[in-house]
């Protein structure tokens, strides 16, 4: 009987352990699913407006369209990691850095253009 004492202990030690591992891992996934969707949604929001800049005759110009797309993505806490405008298309990439460390930044690309 005294052989046996105390390993309940090394049991439990062993199952928290496997608990508070999967807690970590779920709190990684969640901070990574995050980052995506809020890298999408400034993809999305930012495209739009920059397509909004090159519809208006007396502004159409890429750098204005950019510029644009650059502050609304910045106004949702994005980096703007790429644009391009290819006549009346514009293809905007936005980067998101997720909230842990050693997480790759999210990215998302988006389009706006007529067709």
């Amino acid at each position: 009987m005294r052989r046996q004492q105390g390993s309940a202990t090394v049991l439990v030690v062993g199952i928290v352990g496997v608990l508070v591992s999967l807690l970590f891992g779920a709190m990684a996934l969640v901070s990574a699913v995050q980052a995506s969707h809020q890298a999408r949604a400034a993809a999305d929001m930012a495209a739009l407006a920059a397509a909004g800049v090159m519809v208006d005759p007396g502004a159409a110009s890429t750098s204005g369209a950019c510029a644009a797309a650059g502050t609304v993505a910045h106004r949702n806490h994005a980096r703007m990691a790429g644009c391009e405008v290819t006549g009346q298309e514009v293809i905007v990439v936005a980067a998101v850095r997720a909230g842990w460390r050693g997480l790759p930044e999210a990215t998302a690309r988006a389009r706006a253009g007529p067709g």
